[in-house]
């Protein structure tokens, strides 16, 4: 028997790089984590990092794990890649980087942009979306470089993500995986690989060229294997293969053990979402499509709520100077002190009720969409505002549940949640209240990567198929079963007053909007 048996996976999220060695039945054995600043800023709300650091990264968390124990190097199999979505990078035929990397949180806009025409602008005109693909063609990074860098649009040879950089760093080919093109980029979501030359998205993105585009290769399938160059900076033996995985949130649904559309999953990270594997092809919200899933053939489909636990990070900055101190003091994180401080705060936090809308969405919430807290009292305290957040996170993620199925005409009966705010018992059991219904935890808290494994299991012949894999891999960890008195509650409280805050309050955002200009 070969004692090649481990499996190395790579997670390079926003803030940090992770390398992961994981066995055949989905067992942690080793970890190592390279923090870094999540992005440098030159100009207000652009978000922006050298390529470098992410390679870099990925190099001294890779050498940290042949520190722990040399002898993983010799038993792992294979590696997969997964990464924060979004995150675009120029390079030249050399695969040089032409420019920092431009990531998912940058928010710079390009407008005055010419519509998209034709059939395809007759199309949407008379389905009412051209406020919808405008949108898109401001939002979309590759219109901005070409725009206003244009020296650097003329010298790029390949526009690729996150993932595609990563992987022609380590295989030296300009090949990245289908389950990772989540982006402003030509993709055909439905048939899931390069949109066609008639495509609408070709319209909206018309500086891009089908050359700029690497090769897509399916989850599970090889992307290459570990080059010379490669081998010598991070340590992984020469000639090891790279299997295509997906992005983060979609390594995370399957390595959260979801893979059938009845089991609903939740992530609790800066950007809360809700999502759920599925053969079928499903827009949550019209012209908005479902990504692609970390199984070949398959979609995650998703609704999300940005800047979703960034609101946690955000209290904690705002409001939360006593617990961070007196975390410091007693070798604690803050979010645990929070935890306590709602201890005593009954469900509903005394009718304070909180939107969750701090980004403008797309369409649900609309561009004009801003954040509101209402019902305050002089009974409330910081904790209630604590809860409120929490509260209102798990009803902002309910309404997305309900979008997503009545769009799929499949209910969704149970939940996992994964995440940083997944290390909350305060927030499970509050998401447990609020959907009704059994919320488990995985057994680790490295979904992403368990995930990314699980590709690379596949694709190495460990397990047979993605089902026999994510039976193998995944396991529950805790369960929160909801409390039937306090769902009563929260019912009333979502049909009777969340459901109805968008709506009425609406007319005040866009009317705030045309005063004062924010958001544009």
């Amino acid at each position: 028997m070969s004692n090649k048996d481990l499996l190395l996976a790579i997670d390079n999220g926003t803030q940090s790089l992770k390398a992961l060695i994981f066995d055949l039945e989905g067992q942690l054995l080793a970890k190592e984590i390279v923090p870094f600043a999540p992005y440098f800023s030159d100009h207000p709300a652009w978000a922006e990092q050298n390529p470098d650091v992410f390679w870099q990264a990925l190099c001294r968390a890779c050498q940290g794990l042949w520190q722990q124990n040399d002898n993983y190097k010799v038993r792992i199999a294979g590696v997969a890649i997964t990464t924060q979505r979004g995150t675009v990078i120029n390079v030249d035929e050399q695969g040089n980087p032409l420019r920092p990397a431009m990531l998912w949180l940058d928010q710079r806009k390009t407008y005055g942009l010419p519509p998209v025409g034709g059939l395809w602008g007759i199309i949407f005109g008379i389905a009412g979306l051209k406020k919808t693909v405008a949108y898109l063609q401001a939002e979309a990074e590759a219109n901005w470089i070409s725009t206003y860098q244009p020296e650097i649009w003329q010298k790029t040879h390949k526009y690729l993500l996150l993932s595609g950089y990563l992987t022609y760093r380590l295989v030296g080919k300009f090949v990245d995986s289908v389950g990772c093109q989540v982006g402003y980029v030509p993709f055909d979501y439905k048939r899931l690989r390069q949109s066609a030359w008639w495509d609408w998205k070709w319209q909206v993105l018309s500086r891009i060229d089908p050359s700029m585009m690497p090769e897509l290769i399916p989850p599970g399938q090889m992307l290459g294997s570990i080059s010379s160059e490669a081998a010598n900076e991070t340590g992984i033996p020469k000639g090891l293969p790279l299997v295509a995985a997906a992005a983060d949130k979609a390594c995370e649904v399957i390595g959260s053990g979801s893979l059938d559309s009845d089991i609903g999953c939740l992530s609790y990270g800066t950007t809360a979402t809700i999502n759920v594997t599925h053969k079928k092809y499903v827009e949550p919200i019209p012209l908005i499509p479902p990504y692609p899933a970390a199984v070949p053939g398959y979609h995650t489909v998703e609704v999300q709520v940005y800047r979703g636990y960034w609101m946690v990070n955000w209290f904690k900055e705002e409001f939360g100077h006593l617990e961070k101190r007196q975390a410091a003091e007693m070798g604690l994180t803050p979010e645990q002190l929070f935890d306590k401080l709602v201890d005593e705060i009954t469900p509903g936090s005394m009718g304070l009720m909180l939107q969750p809308y701090w980004t403008p969405g797309v369409k649900t919430p609309g561009p004009e969409a801003k954040g509101a807290i209402i019902g305050f009292g002089d009974v409330h305290t910081r904790a209630h505002l604590y809860r409120s957040i929490l509260e209102g996170l798990a009803y902002a993620l309910r309404d997305g549940k309900e979008r997503i199925e009545r769009r799929s005409r499949k209910p969704i009966t149970s939940l996992r949640v994964s995440g940083g705010g997944s290390q909350s018992r305060k927030a499970m059991q509050i998401t447990a209240d609020i959907f009704g219904m059994p919320t488990a935890k995985p057994h680790i808290y490295e979904t992403s990567g368990l995930g990314a494994a699980i590709d690379a299991a596949v694709g190495l012949g460990f397990h047979p198929d993605f089902k026999a894999a994510v039976k193998a891999m995944t396991h529950v960890g805790d369960v929160y079963e909801p409390d039937q008195k306090n769902h009563r509650l929260y019912d009333a409280l979502y049909h009777d007053v969340y459901r109805k805050m968008y709506k009425r309050l609406r007319p005040l955002y866009e009317r705030i909007r045309e005063i004062t200009g924010y958001p544009k």
